[in-house]
């Protein structure tokens, strides 16, 4: 099975994606008062947070652990969902 690109992302691409996220998480935040879209927008925003910074951990350890960091995969929601780090 092919994976999709965001799985084919590099680290770089992955923190960049990351920062991007937490920038318009931030400019949501600031707005005070989220309008029903934004806080459906925000409440996407966090879960696709917390599955990149999976990703980012997976391909990390698998690297250190002389794994091939490209078999990481993006985990379910049900995986990562409320994940502290």
């Amino acid at each position: 099975m092919d994976k999709s690109p965001a799985q084919r992302q590099s680290e770089h691409q992955v923190l960049m994606h990351i920062q991007e996220l937490v920038a318009e998480e931030h400019r949501l935040l600031g707005q005070g008062a989220l309008e029903a879209a934004d806080h459906e927008r925000l409440t996407k925003m966090q879960v696709e947070l917390d599955q990149c910074w999976d990703l980012l951990r997976q391909r990390r350890a698998l690297r250190e652990t002389g794994g091939d960091p490209e078999r990481a995969e993006i985990r379910p929601l049900g995986v990562v969902e409320k994940y502290v780090g």
